[in-house]
């Protein structure tokens, strides 16, 4: 099967995040089986999604690790011209939803597999495919765990996403938190026998408010977002809980870190008779690769394009990066198309990821140098 064949199987899935991956998982289990290549399932803590793990080549350390996200965000309320989780080709564009975000980059990699197959690989190629990336990115960090427990050390690792084929280094961080104030509820013709949740919440909306504005003056690309917050239940009641969900994209963890640190001293001054829960939603660490390395110089021999790009949005890249595996972020399509009604991947985007992935073949058949 071709690439746009394997998207047309693929695209036919519906992972959205709040269902099942798994009926894609096994169907691409079964298909690498089919091309003599084993397939290691990572499952999620209820068994309803899995990650997968295959590598195809020997089982030595240098390899290159190819990963890309099963999951897709959802349809509802879009208005599609056709149905989503049915690939639809027109003028050169293939449309569903997951084409470019990320099915594309992983149906070029099932389509390379015969042809890797066929090579006397000197390296391995290791195919980490993820669940729940796009409400968190919740499966990478197990199927990473999995992959340091099984795998000798890769090389480097290329995070599929769409970027057009251009060399991504480096993105910033997603921290989402929720903060919860208890106070306590009272009649609003008396405020004095209540304590009210609202106040310290606002107090914290406005500090962060301001110490984001101070790190865009002294130059920090971090930025703070409060989205939502919910309380009190009304107007004559002195408001006994509220809720803030906020988030900040930190460059690095030394921006990071100031944002925690300011977070904690801000905590510190509310009451001490209004209880405090603060919950990390999801926290995808920030991928900054220092003029690339390994990785880079890789993907470039390999074809991706180059100068590198600028990379929104925040990806796996990260983890593996944590994990000590040089990373970086290339795949065919673009990031416009992601998440929109009548998603669509160019057919030469995806033209241009099969040469680029029959150079990793290349390269992994290829004498490791000394």
């Amino acid at each position: 099967m071709n690439t746009p064949e394997l998207l047309r199987v693929l695209v036919g899935f519906d992972t959205t995040s709040r269902r099942s991956n798994l009926d894609l998982i096994h169907w691409v289990a079964a298909y690498l089986e089919d091309h003599g290549v084993e397939a290691r399932l990572v499952p999620s803590d209820d068994g309803a999604k899995a990650n997968l793990l295959a590598t195809i080549g020997p089982p030595v350390a240098g390899g290159i690790v190819l990963s890309g996200h099963t999951d897709v965000v959802p349809v509802d309320d879009q208005a599609w011209d056709s149905d989503p989780f049915a690939l639809v080709e027109r003028e050169g564009r293939f449309h569903g939803r997951g084409a470019a975000d990320m099915k594309g980059f992983i149906a070029a990699c099932l389509a390379a597999v015969p042809s890797w197959r066929r090579l006397d690989l000197r390296r391995p190629i290791h195919l980490a495919l993820s669940y729940d990336e796009e409400v968190g990115c919740f499966g990478v960090p197990r199927l990473i765990a999995q992959m340091r427990a099984q795998v000798p050390p890769p090389a480097l690792a290329i995070i599929g996403e769409p970027t057009q084929m251009r060399v991504g280094l480096a993105h910033r961080g997603v921290f989402c938190h929720r903060v919860t104030f208890c106070g306590v509820p009272a009649h609003s013709s008396d405020p004095a026998l209540g304590i009210s949740a609202i106040e310290p919440a606002a107090l914290l909306i406005a500090r962060l408010a301001s110490f984001g504005r101070t790190l865009i003056a002294q130059g920090n690309r971090t930025t703070l977002n409060v989205g939502s917050i919910r309380g009190g239940t009304a107007i004559n009641i002195v408001p006994g809980c509220c809720e803030v969900q906020w988030e900040f994209r930190p460059p690095d963890e030394a921006s990071a870190a100031a944002v925690r640190g300011e977070l904690e001293r801000l905590l510190a001054d509310v009451p001490s008779d209004v209880a405090v829960e603060m919950t990390l939603l999801a926290g995808i660490p920030a991928l900054s690769a220092e003029g690339g390395g390994v990785a880079a110089r890789v993907a470039r021999n390999l074809g991706a394009l180059w100068p590198p790009g600028d990379i929104p949005f925040g990806t796996e890249a990260g983890f593996f990066q944590q994990a000590g595996i040089p990373s970086l972020v290339c795949g065919p399509g673009a990031i416009a198309q992601a998440h929109q009604p009548n998603e669509w991947i160019a057919a030469s985007e995806l033209h241009a990821a099969d040469r680029f992935l029959a150079g990793v073949g290349e390269w992994a058949a290829s004498k490791p140098e000394s």
